[in-house]
């Protein structure tokens, strides 16, 4: 049996969604004991150029759901960049994960050497299905959730590699 695009990607991005809830409800968790506004956890960044903790989930789970979209052809209805708390960023997040779990394993059969079309500001970008899984759209994704794990555990957060990996 071989690896479809599908199984490299979905499912992957699923318990990786996953992950990142429960290290939020950690990371509410140890705002709350420690007084520390939630505010001051959801609007932190690595650095002063960088996108923000809700920026990082948001671009996770679009990436997890344009996947889907592009190279399977599966509809996906938006999400508003719009969340401001933690029970938002788990709605995103539970919301990502029912979409993606409603995705049909077969989608992405065959569409391996299909055009997918990234639209970005500056440019339109054209990869095959699965140069964009494996080149772009995987290590895209977990470029955001490791970079939503690093703020959190910057800013002290008592998670570990445990927790990003979801146990094993």
């Amino acid at each position: 049996m071989s690896l479809s695009l599908y199984d490299v990607s979905v499912p992957v991005f699923v318990r990786s969604l996953g992950n990142l809830a429960a290290i939020l409800e950690k990371s509410r968790a140890f705002a709350d004991a420690q007084g520390i506004g939630h505010a001051e956890l959801l609007d932190a960044r690595l650095f002063d150029d960088m996108a923000p903790l809700t920026a990082q989930i948001q671009r996770a789970s679009d990436t997890a759901r344009f996947t889907a979209a592009r190279v399977g052809q599966v509809e996906m209805a938006p999400i508003a960049d719009d969340e401001a708390s933690f029970d938002d960023l788990q709605a995103r997040i539970a919301a990502t994960i029912a979409a993606l779990k409603a995705v049909p394993a077969t989608c992405m059969d065959g569409r391996e050497d299909a055009e997918v079309i990234l639209k970005t500001p500056k440019q339109d970008v054209s990869f095959t299905g699965k140069t964009y899984v494996l080149n772009f759209a995987v290590p895209n994704f977990f470029f955001h959730v490791t970079t939503a794990y690093d703020i959190l555990r910057y800013r002290g957060v008592p998670v570990g590699k445990l927790d990003f990996l979801g146990g094993i």
